[in-house]
């Protein structure tokens, strides 16, 4: 079995921190703490400073970006960069100190990093790939081309390759990926007096417990901090494991992951893979951070735009990247045209419904999205299933009906009043009450139809429910013009 281990790329003690390892953790966790920590003393927002680095030119500039590294964390640096065109990027670059360089880009955006990697010379990718670790390299790897992922792993000891092609077998979306492989592991041998020591003479972000495996890895469970220090010295580590010992499977998904720690009230929980191995640790903060990008990559998917683009991204690739979506939109917008060609009689002889159109489809489309967007978080959340579905279908249908019975006869007097022909209020009145309550259907029906086909409902939703409330919205509102007026 254990052989079997090896051959998947297990080290074969997975991170027990030895002597050695205690310092080098200590090195890497004061570099780490940059990506977390506060500015020291600048107090003025990153939009100002961006832009009084943006008005600043060259040597000025240099020394604006000067000063603001003597007290900015890597955080604050990563976007004032990302702020930058990209040749001042690349000059303002070479002025962050060389054991900074890491801490940086890993704050970056990955089209941005990726630009400043392409930009140094070898020698300077050496130097930089030396310092990284092997959880920020699976981050990187992400979006980073192949023979640069192969550069740094060049430059990495046996043992941080294989930490790598541990993680690396995991998908992008799966937990296991992104472990990390700092933690506490001791022995079933272990004594409270050997876990007191490692606590004293290393510091861990959200470090909180000892971790105990047995001889081929396989985790047996927890000890907390705070029992250890009530506990006799000579006792065995594993007569005081937690009761309720929690682990996370490596094939969770990273937004199950997050949720359970950030209800579990713990600071870390292990991560065991399908054999009950030890292959890390999932810290609170890194629970934080992953739902943050989660629900940004999201915000970006309604605009068909990825959480990675770079705010100055080449021309020629950013119209590319945006072109695909441009043609997806321009064909729903035909089938809204198609719609109101079918009703070109009645357009030419009442003008007044082709000014009052727009209202009918946006009214439509603002009630869809409250729906959707509800529906979207509800599914990230797992708050949503085929057995409340309906219900939750109910609800909304009511509330649109509800909204849609308000507003229709709010417009529906003011356009009769415009126009003077209460006949046009009648119309648009309808065409608001049925557009609402479709809308809302729609923003129900729609994510769980996108779920079905494994499509992303935050990236295409928005885009097939535009469509449904214009196409419905605008032949309701004409077919009706239609019948009563010719």
């Amino acid at each position: 079995m254990e052989d079997n281990h090896q051959s998947k790329g297990y080290p074969s003690r997975v991170s027990s921190l030895s002597d050695s390892d205690a310092n080098q953790s200590q090195n890497e966790e004061s570099h780490i703490a940059l990506d977390t920590s506060p500015c020291l003393q600048v107090q003025t927002e990153v939009s100002i400073v961006a832009s009084q680095l943006a008005e600043a030119d060259g040597a000025k500039q240099a020394e604006v970006f000067n000063e603001i590294l003597n007290d900015a964390d890597a955080g604050t640096i990563a976007l004032l960069l990302e702020s930058l065109p990209q040749d001042e990027r690349t000059q303002r670059w070479e002025q962050i100190h060389p054991d900074e360089r890491v801490a940086v880009l890993s704050l970056m955006r990955a089209d941005p990093r990726l630009g400043i990697l392409n930009a140094m010379a070898d020698i300077e990718l050496d130097a930089l790939f030396v310092q990284i670790r092997p959880e920020t390299l699976i981050d990187w790897s992400d979006s980073l081309p192949e023979h640069l992922t192969d550069r740094a792993l060049a430059q990495m000891g046996e043992r941080q390759r294989q930490h790598f092609e541990l993680y690396d077998q995991y998908d992008d979306t799966e937990i296991g990926r992104y472990a990390d492989h700092h933690m506490v592991v001791l022995g079933p041998n272990a004594t409270v007096s050997q876990g007191l020591r490692f606590f004293r003479r290393i510091e861990l972000d959200c470090n909180n417990d000892v971790f105990i495996t047995d001889d081929n890895n396989r985790f047996l469970g927890t000890v907390q901090r705070f029992d250890l220090m009530k506990a006799e010295p000579d006792s065995l580590l594993v007569d005081i494991i937690a009761l309720e010992s929690r682990s996370i499977s490596a094939k969770l998904s990273l937004i199950e992951a997050a949720e359970i720690i950030e209800h579990s009230k713990e600071l870390e929980l292990p991560i065991v893979d399908e054999h009950g191995i030890l292959i890390g640790r999932i810290t609170l903060r890194t629970a934080t951070a992953l739902v943050r990008e989660h629900y940004e990559a999201q915000l970006m998917a309604t605009a068909g735009m990825d959480e990675s683009d770079d705010l100055f991204a080449p021309i020629a690739q950013g119209a590319r990247r945006r072109a695909v979506w441009l043609g997806i939109n321009l064909l729903t917008a035909f089938l809204a045209s198609a719609t109101i060609g079918l009703f070109e009689d009645v357009l030419s002889q009442v003008v007044a419904l082709a000014v009052l159109m727009p209202i009918v489809a946006s009214m439509g489309g603002i009630a869809g999205s409250q729906s959707l967007t509800l529906m979207i978080r509800g599914m990230a959340m797992g708050q949503i299933s085929a057995g409340n579905v309906m219900s939750l279908l109910r609800n909304e249908l009511s509330i649109g009906a509800l909204n849609g019975c308000l507003w229709a006869t709010v417009i529906g007097l003011i356009a009769g009043w415009w126009f003077s022909d209460s006949t046009m209020g009648i119309i648009i009145g309808c065409a608001i009450l049925i557009n609402m309550a479709v809308a809302a259907i729609a923003g129900v029906m729609i994510p769980m139809i996108l779920q079905k086909f494994n499509q992303d409902a935050a990236l295409s939703g928005s885009v097939i429910l535009t469509t449904v409330t214009d196409v419905v919205g605008f032949f309701t509102f004409l077919g009706l013009a239609s019948i009563l007026y010719i």
